[in-house]
């Protein structure tokens, strides 16, 4: 029977933690100091390795904030409503995945549930989860699990498609109905600004830096590497 030994040596945390490996061409460099708003990038492949974004804790827990009263706001109150034959109808984004699950299209209706109610809630929730447990002077482990996830709830959050096929549909039936734009529809449109607001301004990199190491007084002091590449 084999068994693995495993060598002193690896798997260490670096003393250094301006050192980085380049996602595309894994290039091992050092991070120089940079001014506010300016880039840093390999300077093998000229990808963008980080970018210098000023206060980013204190703006990203306000825009997040921000986001969750949207958020509420475009899950309670109509966003749309239709006028015909002296008749209204208003429908919630909720309302209107139950409507395609009740008319057969249960595939459609999770995909909108998720796409445009679950998936915004997880990522407004992890970020406000995140910035709240990295401002401690001790961040949980707990946090640099919740970051590692941010990615999967970010990708699956499509509200601006949802918005997208939305007004497709309004065009369709202008001709037979009155449509009526609730505050809902509003909200989830200044929703996706902020969203992608809160993505230029939010570091990660500054929350990995204050996660504690599961072996902290492992750390080894290393060489120098090439560094990389400063542009503004």
């Amino acid at each position: 029977m084999q068994t693995k030994q495993h060598h002193s040596d690896s798997n260490r945390p670096l003393a250094d933690a301006t050192l980085l490996a380049c996602a595309d061409c894994d290039l091992l460099q050092r991070l120089p100091e940079v001014p506010s708003g300016a880039s840093v990038r390999c300077p093998r492949c000229d990808k963008e390795l980080w970018r210098h974004k000023p206060d980013s804790f204190n703006r990203t827990f306000a825009l997040t904030l921000a986001a969750a009263v949207l958020y509420v706001v475009a899950n309670t109150v109509p966003m749309l409503g239709l006028h015909a034959v002296g008749r209204e109808a208003f429908t919630t984004v909720v309302g209107g995945a139950a409507q395609l699950w009740n008319n057969g299209q249960q595939i459609v209706a999770g995909l909108v549930l998720f796409a445009a109610v679950i998936s915004p809630a997880l990522q407004i929730s992890f970020l406000l989860v995140i910035v709240i447990g990295g401002s401690r002077e001790q961040p949980p482990a707990w946090v640099g699990l919740m970051l590692r996830h941010l990615e999967f709830t970010r990708t699956w959050s499509m509200i601006e498609v949802m918005l997208l096929g939305v007004l497709v549909a309004l065009t369709k039936i202008a001709d037979y109905a009155t449509v009526v734009i609730g505050t809902a529809f509003y909200a989830l449109f200044a929703l996706v600004i902020l969203l992608a607001t809160i993505q230029s301004c939010f570091d990660p990199r500054e929350i990995w830096e204050r996660v504690a190491w599961a072996e902290a007084d492992a750390r080894r002091p290393v060489d120098k590497k090439i560094i990389a590449e400063v542009t503004t």
